[in-house]
This record gives C-alpha cells, sequence and structure tokens, in this order.
C-alpha cells in the first residue's frame, strides 16, 4: 500500500514532504514488532500513526487499545496498566485484568508517555525488556506479547536532565522515532485542511460549505496555529456555524483568530533548570546596553573637543548633541545611583585622530578616566553658555537644549558661580 492509498484509508490530508516520510516510516515499521515513539506538538494528529502501524501489521485482527496515560490518576495508572487481585488497595472489590492483558497479542498506543509516574515507568521497562508484569497486590508474574506504540509532546532529553524520565526507558521506546511537523510548518496543506473541515460540518449542520477569500487564505496560511490541527478544526467549526455569509473575508476571519502573543524579546539564558527571565536579568541587559551608549557618546564629544583644539562652541550651538549628552548622563547618574555594582569605569584607548587642516593622521594618547567624563564637560559646557549670553538663564538654557528648570538645578549641582 502506497502513501497515497494510506492517507485515503484514514482521512490524512495533506501533501508535505515531511508528512510523507512520517507516514512511509509508519507503513514500513508495521510489518514489525519494533517499538515506536511519535513526537510533535499537542494537536499534530500523532494518534493517526499508531492506527496506521496496527492496520498494516499482523496483529491488525487483534485488540487496539489508545491509553491517554495524563488522564489516569497517579494513584490508579498501575491498577489500569497492569491490573490488580482483589483487596490489593481500599475499593479494590474484585481482581480486575490490566490493558496489557486484555490487549495480548495485539497493540497498545499510550499517549502522553512522558506523564507516567516513575513507579510504572520502571514496570514499563520490564514487559519492553521481558514481556512480563505482576498485578498490583500479586506476585504471579503474567507473559503478555503486546506491540507498544507511544506518543508525546514533551522534550523527553529535558525530562531525562530533570530526572522525571528513566534514560534506559526512552531508548527502548525510542527504537523508531517518528516526528510530525506542526501546522505551521505545513502551510501548503491548511487551506485544504480548512476546506475539508469546513465541508464536514456544512454536511453535518446542513448548511452551505464557507468559502475563503485570497486575502483569508493568505492570512490562514500565515498564522502560527499554536493549537495544531486541533485549533483549525475549531476554528472552522465556529465559522460553519455563526457567521451568516458563506464568503469569508480577511477581516472576517480575523475575528476569529486570538492574537498572536509571540514577540521576539532579548532574553539572557540562566544555567540550571529554569532559563527564565527575571526582572533584574532585563534591567542589566539594558544598563549595559547604555553604559556602551555613553561610552561612545563620549568618544564622539571629546573627538569634537579634540579636534577644535579645545574651543566647545560647535559642541555647544549643536542641540542634538547637547540633548543626548543631557538625557545619556541622567541616565547614566541614575544607573548609579541605583546598582553601583555593575558600574565600571571606562578608560577610552588611544585614538587615531585626523588633522582635517593638513589631511594627515598623527597619534594622541588620550585617557579620560570616569571622574572627568562627562559630568566635567557639561559643567564646562555650561559654563560657556552662560557667559556667552552674560549669564541670562533663558537664553543659555535654550543653547543648550534643556529646559530653564534643569539648568537652575545643574548651576546648583555644579556651583556655578552666576
Amino acid at each position: 500500500m502506497n502513501t497515497q492509498q494510506i492517507k485515503q484509508r484514514f482521512g490524512i490530508i495533506g501533501n508535505t514532504p515531511e508528512l510523507d516520510r512520517a507516514i512511509e516510516v509508519a507503513a514500513q515499521v508495521a510489518i514489525t514488532d519494533l517499538s515506536v515513539l511519535i513526537t510533535g506538538e499537542s494537536g499534530v494528529g500523532k494518534e493517526v500513526m499508531p492506527q496506521i502501524i496496527h492496520q498494516l501489521s499482523a496483529r491488525k485482527h487483534n485488540k487496539y487499545i489508545a491509553v491517554n496515560c495524563g488522564a489516569i490518576p497517579e494513584g490508579t495508572i498501575d491498577s489500569e496498566l497492569f491490573g490488580h487481585e482483589k483487596g490489593a488497595f481500599t475499593g479494590a472489590h474484585d481482581s480486575r485484568k490490566g490493558y496489557f492483558e486484555v490487549v495480548d497479542g495485539g497493540t497498545i498506543f499510550l499517549d502522553e508517555v512522558a506523564e507516567l509516574p516513575v513507579q510504572t515507568q520502571v514496570r514499563l521497562l520490564r514487559v519492553l525488556e521481558t514481556g512480563e508484569f505482576i498485578k498490583v497486590g500479586s506476585s504471579k508474574v503474567i507473559k503478555t506479547d503486546v506491540r507498544i506504540v507511544t506518543a508525546t509532546n514533551v522534550n523527553i532529553p529535558e525530562a531525562i536532565r530533570k530526572g522525571k524520565f528513566r534514560e534506559d526507558l526512552f531508548y527502548r521506546l525510542n527504537t523508531v522515532p517518528i516526528q510530525l511537523p506542526a501546522l505551521r510548518e505545513r502551510k501548503e496543506d491548511i487551506h485544504l485542511l480548512f476546506r475539508k473541515f469546513a465541508a464536514d460540518f456544512a454536511n453535518k449542520y446542513r448548511m452551505p460549505t464557507v468559502k475563503l477569500s485570497a486575502e483569508a487564505v493568505s492570512l490562514l496560511e500565515n498564522y502560527r496555529w499554536k493549537g495544531n490541527i486541533r485549533q483549525l478544526k475549531n476554528i472552522a467549526e465556529q465559522i460553519s456555524v455563526i457567521e451568516s455569509s458563506r464568503d469569508i473575508d480577511m477581516n472576517i476571519l480575523l475575528k476569529y483568530l486570538p492574537e498572536d502573543h509571540n514577540q521576539n524579546l532579548p532574553t539572557i539564558y540562566k544555567g540550571g533548570e529554569s532559563s527564565d527571565l527575571s526582572e533584574r536579568d532585563i534591567l542589566y541587559k539594558v544598563l549595559f546596553d547604555l553604559k556602551g551608549d555613553v561610552t561612545e557618546l563620549k568618544n564622539i564629544v571629546v573627538g569634537l573637543i579634540q579636534n577644535n583644539d579645545g574651543d566647545l562652541s560647535s559642541v555647544v550651538n549643536n542641540p542634538a548633541i547637547m540633548q543626548s549628552v543631557q538625557r545619556l548622563y541622567e541616565d547614566e547618574q541614575q544607573q548609579k545611583s541605583e546598582d553601583p555594582k555593575i558600574y565600571t569605569p571606562q578608560i577610552i584607548p588611544k585614538e587615531e585622530l585626523l588633522d582635517t587642516e593638513g589631511g594627515r593622521s598623527v597619534q594622541n594618547e588620550l585617557v579620560v578616566e570616569e571622574s572627568l567624563s562627562l559630568a566635567d564637560k557639561e559643567k564646562e559646557m555650561i559654563i560657556k553658555a552662560l557667559k556667552k549670553y552674560s549669564g541670562k538663564r533663558k537664553k543659555a538654557a535654550e543653547e543648550l537644549g534643556i529646559s530653564e528648570r534643569t539648568l537652575y538645578r545643574k548651576i546648583k549641582e555644579y556651583s556655578i558661580d552666576n
């Protein structure tokens, strides 16, 4: 049976190469008894793969059962899978067969296998290695011949590092891995799936099928679909039932698509079990970036002064530079007061300055320590501005690109005679 025939038989929609590859692997491994681990995000349709494996295997005439491991309480999971004897625990009024005993000769699909308690993982490992298990409350060993197919949307290697999943069990389950792509990785299949769901719901609710405009199709294909096929199906059903118009444009579709809050924010990775970003991490990031801006601006200002033989008029008369100096200096002062530990003095290295008149380069060693940086230069600029306008603060403030109130505060701060 080829891939296209398998799709038709099991109702699989799509032509993405990754999907075709997953189906091919499932068909090839079906004739064996190898364990299969199916991985992929929630809602991608992992439950179809074990059905393909079972129906194309020699076990197809025997029982097939799907078990959602995450839906069974931890206290009863062993009893559900392996059975129990009468009186094994409170409420065990009769003996009971577990799934591994009931499905003997068939296939058992363990969905969300990463949710199994560690103790249950030990029991499952024994079944995989020896084909044996013991009921809860019994000492009798029972043999079983069961094909095990598992699935998970959890990063199992990460779960192993955290001690939540046994490494030896992972290798036994992962004999043949099958990876199903997320819906956002199957853009060419999204509209096909929507049309199939829309037709199904039109037939179910006895109404005309909804149709998407070209813009709506583009929006549909470029949405992230965090809930994958399950989310797409739900939206197709909502639109089919709620909308009176059968022609769906982009504006109508937007009402049914939750906002995608995925943002590319800067992150800082922290080692250990958690990589969550703290507010202090973000603050450090911002302050370190700010420090780089301040240092760069200092080099520019000092370079301008040097090129003009110490004349500050070109700097003072440039409102853009003065506004940047004022803003960055105030931010730097706040940084120093809030967290002095992360503030370290900067030394400006040797720079090659260009002699604009002679057109030649000369080497100058320029060393500026933090104590002589922006504060001293700012004081110098304020004094020159005040002298230029004979002590008129309003004019001096306009020249410096700051408010008169800020200038008054700076005069007091630097003890400038005026």
